[in-house]
């Protein structure tokens, strides 16, 4: 992706959060070199991964294979099971146009709430995860919003602004809006997006950047090459 392209997308993305009224962290506006500067307190923003994450999965297709990231929290995989607790859940903030697509992924520790939070309808498909990848004939159960949901394997969960669906480590999903933009809220476990992805294709996680403006505003992808 050229950076001038990441720069606008952030400058939309900003807007179009706030216009279902999110307002982002002020860390969320801070120049590259505001970074720099801070950044012996900014350790946990860097080790957490949370900020900007645009990506088209090493595709070059963003508009049709593609999504757009803000990670407001994280937490430490370390404290999971810890008796004394710990910040061992995150949220998200994201961005599917329409029939931009998520692709097909499960996660190996991560059970998320995806939540449509306004604009168009979401679509999920989803499959059962089996021994040797996804299950092409097990139905689907989840829970949407306190109820639980059957789907035929492969099937196309449909969310309307407002309603939202738990996924299990053991569900296969990949999302596109439907008709337009759709604002998603992501509530999670605590999770490492380098390691924690499982794709059914060889994709990559985060986008190959072609240098041909300056950073707007850093992406998590930058933090190693750039601070």
């Amino acid at each position: 992706m050229l950076r001038s392209e990441i720069n606008e997308l952030i400058r939309e993305g900003d807007a179009f959060f706030r216009q279902y009224g999110f307002t982002l962290p002020p860390f969320a506006h801070w120049s590259p070199d505001d970074f720099r500067a801070r950044k012996a307190e900014a350790g946990l923003i860097v080790d957490q991964g949370l900020g900007w994450d645009v990506t088209d999965y090493g595709d070059g297709h963003y508009d049709t294979l593609g999504l757009f990231l803000f990670t407001v929290r994280n937490g430490n995989a370390g404290d999971l099971g810890n008796p004394k607790g710990g910040r061992v859940y995150a949220e998200k903030l994201l961005i599917s146009g329409d029939h931009q697509i998520s692709p097909m992924h499960r996660h190996i520790v991560k059970t998320e709430d995806i939540i449509n939070r306004g604009g168009a309808p979401l679509v999920l498909e989803l499959w059962m995860d089996g021994p040797d990848g996804i299950d092409r004939a097990a139905p689907v159960r989840v829970m949407t919003d306190g109820l639980w949901r059957t789907l035929p394997a492969g099937g196309h969960l449909k969310l309307m602004p407002g309603e939202s669906v738990t996924l299990t480590p053991d569900i296969w999903h990949a999302f596109w809006g439907e008709g337009g933009r759709v604002c998603i809220g992501e509530v999670s476990t605590v999770n490492d997006d380098r390691t924690d992805n499982i794709f059914e294709a060889p994709i990559g996680r985060f986008s190959t950047i072609e240098e041909d403006a300056d950073p707007l505003h850093l992406l998590v992808s930058d933090y190693d090459a750039k601070l």
